[in-house]
């Protein structure tokens, strides 16, 4: 049974299990959140899922859990962990089954009150132009050989296509596209599942928004960024939907019998792994980035739909400009400052987001004097924050939350609320609401949600990311 007492205070905003708490633990386990917030987290399995994660083979440091951290498949949403690339395992269950659910932000060059007389109009033809809900896709399908130029090629693919702009590459984590993507290692089953869905919004947390600016931390930063007070954004949550899904389906089916073979024992069955360096772990890696690369493609087409309905209603000379899009559910290949040494590593994020700071060769130039756009939701109701990346978050392999985090499950929030009584709730706070059906907004009820603003102080005051600037809902779109 594990306690607080099981717990090294390591500051008032990090928290370690250390290594001798169990056997088989290859690192220790550390925790970023206040002391209140760590009873929150006590409430499900978080923690014994974390110590699970530090006996990966490999495992580098330390075995992270974000303070939005909260249960998931094999280690907890919210982790994060580095294994070698020399004798490291790689696992789909410490990515995710969404892989590349991640945050696009695009801004405006207006105000609140400019948009408020068309915002509803927006909000509407946003939603006719852009499917969602579960299984929900487009009525034209692609076909296989699109589809496996998008797994492959990703955003600069589609900009070459005429959708989208150069800024648009510039602008996107890895500039929308991982290169070791091998569209043949993506299953036929998995490419049938996204013939349909490129562009489109899923369900469950998935959600699009008409923010704006309510707050500015950082004036230098938001200047960079594009940034400033009362100014409408639009903020875009989704993946890769089924193709992602079925590619992680897949590959969990292939690596359980491997591990026999490759005399790897962990303690959970849902930890299934396979060294980096053999034929499965390979082939993963190179679906996990076609995957990755899809699901970059349908935030960017979904804002390429966002754009029309925009012009649609304001005018065709109106621009939506991207800020940045970042993934919270990869796995990826990273250089990083080991005890004074360069080291290649497979950095596992899961439901954690990067955050790079100033200088890093791999943001936006226009952003290396500030440190990478960090993109943090909250859910529906409540605020959402941008930040930006620090040279100290090199502590958590340059890596935040991507989120407030679950405090009650799905079912929990069904049994706890209705979804009129939601859909009340957001409406008496002047927020619009566009939605399919009841069950997806009462699952995602702000109540059953870490409070938002506690977990990025928590971020900010532990020095991972500074804040720059507090988004809140005007409108809200949701899959479901």
């Amino acid at each position: 049974m594990i306690s607080k007492s099981n717990f090294k205070k390591i500051n008032d905003y990090l928290w370690e299990i250390p290594r001798s708490f169990r056997y088989d633990m290859r690192v220790p386990a550390r925790i970023y959140t206040s002391e209140k917030m760590l009873e929150d987290i006590f409430r499900d399995r978080s923690i014994p899922q974390l110590i699970n994660g530090t006996t990966l083979p490999g495992i580098i440091k330390y075995a992270i859990a974000m303070p939005d951290c909260h249960e998931g498949y094999s280690v907890p949403i919210g982790f994060v962990g580095a294994v070698r690339v020399s004798d490291g395992v790689i696992s789909p269950g410490a990515c995710g089954f969404d892989i590349n659910c991640g945050m696009r932000i695009l801004k405006s060059n207006y105000t609140e009150q400019e948009i408020k007389p068309h915002l509803d109009k927006i909000a509407t033809e946003i939603q006719r132009q852009v499917p969602s809900g579960l299984g929900k896709g487009r009525k034209i399908k692609l076909g296989v050989d699109e589809v496996n130029k998008i797994l492959e090629m990703g955003v600069p693919y589609l900009v070459k296509k005429g959708y989208g702009e150069k800024e648009d590459i510039e602008n996107c984590e890895s500039e929308g596209r991982l290169e070791q993507a091998d569209a043949s290692t993506v299953s036929d089953r998995a490419k049938n599942r996204g013939r349909g869905q490129v562009g489109t919004l899923g369900s469950g947390n998935h959600f699009m928004e008409i923010q704006k600016v309510e707050q500015i931390f950082d004036e230098k930063t938001a200047n960079v960024f594009g940034l400033f007070q009362n100014q409408v954004v639009i903020m875009i949550h989704t993946g890769s939907r089924g193709l992602g899904h079925q590619v992680c389906t897949d590959y969990l089916r292939t690596m359980i019998p491997a591990m026999q073979r490759y005399k790897i024992k962990m303690p959970d069955r849902e930890f299934a792994c396979v060294p980096f360096k053999s034929a499965e772990g390979q082939k993963y890696f190179s679906a996990m980035a076609a995957a990755a690369n899809y699901a970059w493609s349908n935030r960017h087409m979904i804002a390429y739909y966002i754009r029309g309905s925009w012009k649609k209603i304001l005018g065709e000379k109106e621009e939506l400009e991207l800020l940045y899009d970042v993934a919270h559910n990869i796995i990826k290949r990273e250089n990083h400052l080991i005890d004074g040494q360069e080291t290649e590593v497979i950095v596992h994020r899961k439901g954690s987001t990067r955050a790079f700071p100033p200088k890093h060769p791999e943001i936006p130039e226009k952003y290396k004097e500030v440190g990478q756009p960090v993109i943090i939701p909250g859910t529906m109701g409540t605020a959402s924050y941008i930040l930006a990346g620090t040279e100290k978050s090199q502590e958590a392999w340059y890596t935040v939350n991507h989120g407030a985090g679950r405090i009650m499950s799905r079912g929990a929030a069904r049994r706890r609320f209705s979804g009129q009584q939601v859909i009340q709730e957001l409406e008496a706070k002047g927020i619009i609401v566009k939605y399919q059906r009841p069950r997806g907004i009462v699952e995602e009820a702000p109540l059953a949600y870490k409070d938002v603003d506690s977990v990025v102080e928590i971020v900010d005051k532990a020095g991972l990311a500074k804040k720059v600037a507090k988004l809140i809902p005007l409108a809200v779109i949701k899959g479901e």
